[in-house]
């Protein structure tokens, strides 16, 4: 009989995006759902996933306070009868504030808690809920804040990456242009609209570039028309399914420093530029940045830094190849038997020893 499980999740796609890389992992050898809130709806693919709503509010609202406790009560009830219904064995978190609720309902059920830590700085939720998980699945067993006295408890995983990511393999522009991918993540980067397009125009005039980037709806037509009359050969997108085929052909990617993000970066060795968004909580994206950095594997540009120092390293990637060759033969090297089929045997060893 198929063990029945439960993903929380929610918020931003830094979080709902590794709990569907776990559903599917997860959904051939168990009965698999996902909670999430409101907020996370906008991540997840609504057709492919099961999944319930548990939406928890924010605790960060002095004035709203004591409302939001009781909401969160509510939710914790109404999340113990929901594991009962769909008699839930085993938990999994994200992390957030979202699971909350799940997690205190399937403490009150002594069921068994499996926590997920994507980042390289162990977070908030997850450190509150450590002594009550069995395991916590990490891509490092050097999580900065992490209790010494519960290391026991990390299981070592692979980063996350949806399965068609292994499929592409790794990146090879065919085109004779040199192809920059531009992605601010779930949240946005205004900074690569407004300071980099016209750095690119300029480099453009001497080296021909490509440029496939994300931006805001409202600004996909404004920045596609500048980089046109500039003569700069562009795809401007501020959502696309089919980002994978556009990975495939990137040569360089200019990024934020989620998780999710530089995993696929990694697995596909795509060499990256990486402008870690300075308020994301205790710096974390700066640290998973500098896990990649560590191995040479990317370049780091702190946003205060990035007008000043973006168009000089731009011009020494493309005037002298053999650092950006060097950075793509290491992330070979840390993927090295990194594939589908490792990870999921690897998950489910985890959640099935006693």
């Amino acid at each position: 009989m198929k063990t029945n499980i439960l993903i929380s999740t929610g918020g931003s796609g830094g979080h709902v995006v590794p709990a569907m890389i776990l559903y599917d992992h997860l959904l051939k050898d168990t009965n698999v759902i996902i909670s999430t809130d409101k907020r996370g709806l906008k991540y997840l693919n609504k057709d492919l996933y099961q999944f319930e709503i548990i939406d928890t509010p924010k605790l960060n609202n002095f004035f709203s306070l004591p409302l939001n406790i009781l909401i969160i009560l509510f939710l914790t009830f109404k999340s113990f009868f929901l594991l009962r219904e769909k008699k839930i064995e085993k938990i999994f978190s994200t992390g957030g504030y979202m699971s909350l609720p799940v997690i205190l309902a399937a403490r009150l059920l002594k069921l068994n808690i499996y926590l997920l830590e994507p980042n390289q700085v162990l977070g908030r939720a997850n450190k509150f809920f450590l002594k009550s998980c069995k395991k916590i699945l990490c891509y490092t067993d050097q999580v900065i804040n992490f209790p010494e006295n519960l290391k026991n408890k990390i299981a070592i995983v692979n980063p996350l990456v949806r399965e068609k990511i292994y499929k592409i393999g790794a990146s090879s522009s065919t085109n004779d242009k040199f192809i920059f991918l531009i992605v601010g993540g779930s949240q946005g980067a205004s900074i690569f609209d407004t300071s980099l397009k016209k750095i690119i125009v300029n480099i453009s005039k001497k080296i021909p570039i490509k440029i496939i980037q994300q931006t805001n709806e409202k600004n996909v037509a404004s920045l596609s028309n500048f980089y046109s009359k500039n003569n700069v050969e562009n795809k401007i997108f501020s959502f696309d399914k089919n980002l994978v085929s556009s990975i495939q052909q990137t040569d360089v990617c200019i990024t934020r420093a989620g998780a999710s993000t530089l995993a696929e970066l990694s697995v596909t060795n795509t060499p990256f530029i990486a402008v870690p968004l300075p308020s994301s909580k205790d710096n974390h994206q700066l640290e998973n940045a500098n896990f990649y950095k560590d191995n040479n594997c990317c370049w780091i540009i702190e946003q205060k830094y990035f007008d000043e120092k973006i168009e000089v390293l731009l011009k020494e990637i493309l005037t002298d190849k053999s650092d950006y060759l060097k950075k793509k033969e290491n992330l070979k090297k840390l993927n090295y038997q990194n594939t589908w089929i490792n990870v999921n045997q690897k998950i489910l060893k985890i959640i099935n020893e006693n």
